[in-house]
C-alpha cells in the first residue's frame, strides 16, 4: 500500500534537516508521497521537489500558515500551492519580516531579564527567512541557559515567561482564501492541540477542505474521533508526523503513515476549491 506524510519541516523554518536530508529519510521510511509544510515559507520547496524527484517520491508543495479564529491561534496547512503566486509570496514575505522583528523583541525581553543572548546568534542558528521560538530555544541551550529545548520553552519562551512574544496571525478566513487563491487546498493542522473542538465547524465555515486527524501528538482514539468528525463535516481526513528533524529530540518521520487514498481524496478537493 502506498503511504504518505503530509506534515514535514526543514531548516527553512524550524526543522534541522535540509530538504535533501528530509527526502532521504522519507525514502528510508518507504514513503511514496510527502508534503513540505514549513512555517510561513515555501523557500525550501524547489529543493525538496528536486530531492524527492531523484528518489521517486511524489512531492506536494505546501506551507503551514499561522492564523486565528475567535481569538485563538490555529495553524492552517496549504497543499499544492502555486509557488509563483504573487499574493501568496507577498503575504509570506510580510509574515517573515514580522517573525524577524519578533526575534529581536524576544531577545530584548530576555536581555532585560538577565539573559545574555544576541539576536545575531539566533539569526545565525536559524539561517532562514522564517525564524521562530525554536531557534531562540536552540540559542538558549547553546549558551547554557537551558538544558534542552523543552526546558528553554518552560523557563523562558512559553506564554507568561520572560521571553514570550505573541505571533502575528492572519484571520482563518484570509488564510484559507490565500491558499485557495494559490491553487491549493486548506487543512486544519493538529486539532487536538487546541483543546477546543468547537473551532472545527467554524473553520469549516471558513472553507477548509480537510482535517489533520492523525498526528504524533494525537492518540489513536483522537485520530479515530477526528476522522469521524471529518466525515460528519464532509472534510478529508489527513495526517502527518510534524517532523522537525532532530529539533524535538528524535525524528518523527514515519510515525504517521497516511494511506495514499487520503492524498487522492484531498487532491480531488483542489479541482473544486
Amino acid at each position: 500500500m502506498k503511504l504518505a506524510d503530509l506534515h514535514l519541516h526543514t531548516h527553512f523554518s524550524d526543522g534541522t534537516w535540509s530538504p535533501e536530508e528530509l527526502a532521504g529519510h522519507a525514502a528510508e521510511q518507504g514513503l511514496d508521497a510527502v508534503a513540505l509544510t514549513d512555517h510561513d515559507s515555501v523557500e525550501g520547496c524547489p529543493r525538496m521537489a528536486a530531492a524527492c524527484g531523484a528518489r521517486g517520491i511524489e512531492f506536494i508543495p505546501g506551507a503551514e500558515l499561522t492564523a486565528e479564529v475567535d481569538g485563538q491561534e490555529v495553524h492552517i496547512l496549504g497543499y499544492w500551492l502555486d509557488l509563483g503566486s504573487e499574493p501568496l509570496l507577498g503575504e509570506l514575505h510580510r509574515f517573515q519580516a514580522v517573525r524577524q522583528r519578533r526575534i529581536h523583541e524576544m531577545v530584548t525581553r530576555l536581555n532585560e531579564n538577565g539573559v545574555g543572548l544576541s539576536a545575531e546568534l539566533v539569526r545565525s542558528i536559524a539561517d532562514c527567512e522564517a525564524p521562530g521560538r525554536l531557534h531562540v530555544a536552540r540559542a538558549l541551550v547553546q549558551q547554557g541557559y537551558a538544558k534542552d529545548h523543552d526546558h528553554a520553552f518552560e523557563r523562558f519562551l512559553r506564554r507568561g515567561r520572560p521571553g514570550f512574544v505573541p505571533k502575528a496571525r492572519m484571520s482563518a478566513n484570509d488564510s484559507v482564501a490565500l491558499i485557495h487563491a494559490a491553487g491549493g487546498v486548506a487543512v486544519l493542522a493538529h486539532p487536538g492541540l487546541y483543546r477546543n473542538d468547537g473551532l472545527i465547524p467554524r473553520l469549516k465555515e471558513a472553507g477548509i477542505d480537510g482535517l489533520e486527524c492523525w498526528h504524533t501528538k494525537h492518540s489513536e482514539e483522537d485520530g479515530a474521533g477526528y476522522a469521524r468528525r471529518a466525515a460528519e463535516l464532509d472534510l478529508v481526513a489527513t495526517g502527518g508526523s510534524d517532523c522537525h528533524g532532530m529539533a524535538k529530540g528524535r525524528p518523527l518521520i514515519g510515525k504517521v503513515r497516511l494511506p495514499y487514498a487520503q492524498v487522492e481524496a484531498l487532491r480531488a478537493r483542489r479541482s473544486v476549491a
